[in-house]
C-alpha cells in the first residue's frame, strides 16, 4: 500500500506553506502518489487550483482543511494568560455532503469565530460533521496538546469524543515521524490510546 499525503499546507497556508500547486503533481509522480490532499490552515482558497491541477494530472483529490478549534464557543474572543485560543483538527471531505459542510464550517470560522484565528468549535462540528473524515492533527490539536500536558485520561475522553461523533471509520488519531519535541511521546501515547479504544491509526506527514 503505497504512502497518501492527508496533512498537506500550500502556499495558500499564508506564511506558512511553502508548496506551490503547480509544482505539486509532478512531485506526487515522481513519487510515485496516486492520490493527494490539501489542508491548508483555516481556509480553502486553494482547494479549486488544487483539484484543477490533480484532475489535471491524473491524480486523485482529497480536498480538506487543518481548521482552528476553540476551546470552547467560537463566540468567546477573551482568552485568559496560559490558555490557547485555538487547536487544530484535520478535516477530509469524503464526499459531496462533506464539501459542503467544510465550506460551511470554514466560513462560520471566518464569518463568527475569528479571534487571531478563524475558528470553529464544538456546537458547529456537531452540526456539520455528516460526510467528513476528522484527524486528531499535529502537537497543536487538542488531544496531542493534552498528551503534552501529562493529561493521558483526558486525552483519551477527547478522542473517543471525536470518535462518538464523527463514526466508525471517520476519526483517527494521527502519528508522525519528525524532529519536533515532543512528537515520540505523543507517538507512543497515541498508539496506546488507539490500542485502548480501537480509535484507528493514520501516519501523515504535516507536509509544508
Amino acid at each position: 500500500m503505497g504512502f497518501v499525503h492527508l496533512h498537506l499546507h500550500t502556499e495558500y497556508s499564508l506564511l506558512d506553506g511553502a508548496i506551490r500547486i503547480k509544482d505539486l503533481p509532478g512531485r506526487l509522480k515522481e513519487l510515485n502518489m496516486e492520490h493527494c490532499a490539501v489542508t491548508d490552515h483555516g481556509s480553502m482558497f486553494g482547494c479549486v487550483e488544487f483539484y484543477k491541477a490533480m484532475k489535471e494530472n491524473d491524480i486523485h483529490p482529497i480536498i480538506g482543511c487543518e481548521v482552528y478549534v476553540a476551546p470552547d464557543s467560537r463566540f468567546n474572543k477573551k482568552v485568559m494568560p496560559g490558555e490557547r485560543a485555538y487547536h487544530h483538527l484535520i478535516l477530509l471531505a469524503k464526499d459531496n455532503v462533506g464539501l459542503r459542510n467544510l465550506n460551511r464550517l470554514v466560513s462560520a470560522g471566518y464569518i463568527e469565530g475569528f479571534y487571531r484565528k478563524p475558528r470553529i468549535d464544538s456546537e458547529l462540528l456537531i452540526r456539520w460533521h455528516e460526510g467528513l473524515i476528522c484527524l486528531s492533527a499535529c502537537l497543536a490539536g487538542k488531544v496531542p496538546t493534552l498528551i503534552r500536558e501529562g493529561k493521558i485520561e483526558a486525552a483519551k475522553r477527547e478522542a473517543l469524543w471525536f470518535a462518538d461523533l464523527f463514526g466508525e471509520d471517520n476519526y483517527y488519531l494521527e502519528i508522525q515521524s519528525n524532529a519536533l519535541k515532543d512528537q515520540s511521546t505523543v507517538n507512543a501515547a497515541l498508539i496506546k490510546i488507539a490500542n485502548e479504544t480501537g480509535i484507528p491509526l493514520v501516519a501523515t506527514n504535516d507536509c509544508h
